[in-house]
């Protein structure tokens, strides 16, 4: 019974990474055909036949500091033409040098497009868009840069950070929220799902 038990465990342990990699680095993440899940660096693409144009090489920056990216934040925000001030910081200054983030109540009937003009500033800043290859949600982008991925969500109560306001019918949390995460570099074993 214990050894069941083990097992069980294990597996839901190794569901829950598969999960939170998908959502957090979904470029790391590759589903076989047999179903092998295997996290970790993307595998290398063949080199494209000359008759092909190659893509574009992603482009790199050095890594950034939490208070470098809560300058990101703070920008992009006021470029959406919200004042920081009026909302809050998910993760207290000093709390957590791998973590940031901030959130404000916000008009559904405005939060898209803010949204957008946060997702255009942050492009212009030199955010990568790490597109979700299950599709892209209309309520979260998420972004990458410097060993930093940034996600910006619109997605009312169930999201928010619990010291945050509720927000009224008519309105969503508007949220940035910035993890320091570095899959590439971090060796991570093939895991094999099996259900049955």
């Amino acid at each position: 019974m214990n050894a069941l038990l083990k097992r069980v465990w294990i597996g839901l342990a190794a569901t829950l990474i598969v999960s939170l990699a998908a959502v957090v680095a979904p470029d790391h993440v590759q589903i076989n055909d047999d179903g092998r899940v295997h996290l970790g660096a993307p595998a290398p693409t063949p080199t494209p036949a000359p008759s092909t144009a190659a893509p574009a090489p992603e482009s790199t920056s050095p890594p950034l500091t939490r208070d470098a990216v809560d300058e990101v934040i703070r920008t992009a925000v006021g470029a959406a033409g919200i004042d920081p001030a009026q909302g809050s910081p998910t993760v207290a200054a000093g709390a957590d040098s791998k973590r940031t983030g901030w959130t404000a109540v916000r008009e559904n009937s405005a939060a898209q497009s803010e949204t957008n003009a946060i997702c255009a500033d942050l492009e212009r800043q030199g955010w990568t868009l790490n597109p979700n290859p299950k599709g892209d949600r209309p309520d979260a982008r998420s972004y990458k840069r410097g060993g930093w991925y940034l996600v910006v969500s619109t997605r009312g109560n169930s999201q928010a950070p619990s010291t945050a306001p509720a927000p009224a019918d008519a309105q969503t949390h508007l949220t940035l929220t910035g993890i320091q995460l570095n899959l590439s570099d971090i060796p991570l074993p093939e895991i094999t799902v099996r259900i049955g």
